[in-house]
């Protein structure tokens, strides 16, 4: 029996795993099951990581960009130039945004020749560039989870599913959500709800026929399938490749997670046990303790002896922060910022954070106490009351347009005498700095210039030919050329402040300046 024992000892740890994965390979079959990543070798980039629990979180709470790799490539048709096999996938994930909806921007799998994917932008969600979209050289499939509506690959809307080759301009792509097997009827689905879902990839090796599933977790999967399209991926795919998942946020704070991972050649693909899968992290606030609510009756007689105190002290607290709201802006309500939360945002507006000071004020650089989200905050003196419904008005118009090449203007908030605007923070400044820096030797080559040419150009076809209202900005030079961690060209300003001129020169007559900003 030791004897015996000593023979089997070695593979023990093996049968300890055997749990966790569930792999198979031959000459013509290959698989493997992943109920969390604990232990599991994966090669991992950028900002994705496996947490304690066995969840890989491809990005975290901050702006960034990650990627996970099957460690080894896979022989997908035996020969350089052989047919490519019958493969299935699947695996669940999690989209989970800081700020409840709206998320960047987005994730997918992908099948690719390397795994050397380190000349990616984020808005190519981590998978190509804008040198090489659509380049047939990229020999790419890839399924995206997309949740950012990209004019420049037509995307359909914030919320879809697409089938990849070679570009980010999708194959065929269909609003997220699943058909139920029993009614036949189209049910509708949120990738940033914040709820696990799970996907099943196949490809017909026979009939080049790339079918896609998708449905919430637990469901089993659907019989009709989201997306269906013929492609031969023996023209795309080279041999061997690597299989694996890339996210990118940028300046809205999101995880995106993948809870479980199944893959198999020639047949289908291992069943992943939902019970088995770690849990999600949770965001936001934890729950109210059951203790305080149990001892906060008793606490009551403490509080009144302390409660003149503390009145006193919450009336200071309040008048530090006092702000001036009317009943019309309850319109306004989810783009008003507190100036509680400014204030705390920009250390109490300390010079230390002053950015610059423009015609109609001083802009702040902070970061949102909660969110942790970095932000610019304008502060504009006005005196009169008039036509400042339809200023605001204006202002939150504005703050509905999303372009990868606007800064975007987050809200608003107003004290007595003072308008605050509050903008995503760009974090290489302005485009002046680099045309007219101290020494006079530029600091952008022509390549740069040129990639931010561009932006300024799609940010301005932007506002004049695609947004449903015409946007005419009047004010394009080199200080409202803002730019992003990415050196992406970003329009700012939009003419708001020539329109808050005229309302200021015109005692805010609404009517005189209600056509300053739209044609």
């Amino acid at each position: 029996k030791e004897h015996i024992f000593l023979l089997l000892r070695p593979a023990i740890p093996l049968l300890v795993l055997l749990p966790l994965v569930a792999s198979t390979t031959s000459n013509d079959s290959f698989s493997f099951l992943y109920h969390g990543f604990s232990g599991v070798n994966l090669t991992l980039d950028g900002n994705a990581m496996v947490t304690p629990d066995g969840l890989l979180e491809l990005t975290n709470d901050t702006i960034n960009l990650g990627h996970a790799f099957y460690p080894t490539p896979l022989s997908l048709s035996g020969s350089p130039n052989g047919t490519v096999r019958s493969f299935s996938l699947s695996f669940a994930f999690a989209i989970l945004s800081v700020h409840d909806g709206i998320s960047a921007d987005g994730m997918a799998f992908f099948v690719a020749p390397t795994k050397n994917l380190s000349n990616t932008w984020a808005q190519y969600m981590g998978l190509l560039n804008s040198g090489n979209n659509g380049n047939a050289s990229n020999h790419m499939f890839a399924v995206e989870l997309d949740t950012t509506q990209n004019e420049e690959f037509q995307d359909m809307d914030n919320n879809h599913v697409g089938i990849d080759i070679n570009s980010l301009n999708s194959l065929q792509a269909y609003r997220t959500g699943y058909y139920d097997d029993g009614s036949g009827s189209f049910n509708n689905l949120t990738l940033i709800s914040g709820k696990a879902m799970q996907v099943w990839a196949d490809y017909d090796g026979e009939s080049t026929q790339i079918n896609v599933f998708l449905a919430p977790l637990g469901f089993a999967k659907p019989v009709r399938p989201l997306l269906s399209s013929p492609y031969n991926l023996s023209t795309v795919l080279r041999e061997p490749s690597y299989i694996g998942f890339a996210a990118t946020t940028g300046a809205i704070s999101t995880i995106h997670c993948v809870l479980g991972w199944s893959f198999a050649m020639n047949g289908p693909a291992p069943a992943i046990d939902t019970s088995k899968l770690p849990k999600l992290p949770r965001l936001g606030p934890e729950p109210r303790s059951k203790v305080l609510e149990i001892t906060l009756p008793i606490a009551t007689a403490t509080f009144v002896l302390v409660v003149g105190t503390v009145i006193i002290l919450f009336l200071r607290k309040r008048f530090r922060y006092r702000e001036l709201r009317e009943d019309w802006e309850v319109d306004f309500g989810p783009h008003r910022f507190s100036f509680k939360d400014l204030f705390h945002a920009t250390e109490g507006f300390k010079e230390k954070n002053l950015l610059g000071v423009g015609g109609f004020g001083k802009v702040y650089k902070g970061t949102l106490p909660k969110s942790k989200l970095k932000i610019a905050v304008k502060r504009v003196s006005h005196e009169s009351r008039q036509g400042m419904k339809e200023f605001i008005a204006e202002v939150v118009s504005i703050g509905r347009l999303r372009h990868r090449n606007l800064v975007p203007l987050l809200g608003y908030c107003r004290r007595k005498g003072e308008l605050l605007l509050v903008y995503d923070y760009m974090s290489n400044g302005s485009l002046n700095q680099y045309l007219y820096s101290e020494d006079g030797k530029p600091s952008l080559n022509w390549e740069e210039r040129l990639h931010i040419i561009k932006g300024v150009a799609f940010g301005l076809f932007y506002l004049h030919e695609k947004w449903e209202k015409v946007v005419i900005h009047r004010d394009v030079k080199p200080s409202n050329v803002l730019l992003d961690s990415e050196m992406n060209a970003r329009l700012g300003d939009f003419g708001l402040s020539r329109a808050l001129a005229q309302r200021i020169a015109h005692g805010y007559r609404g009517s005189e300046t209600a056509g300053s900003l739209r044609r």
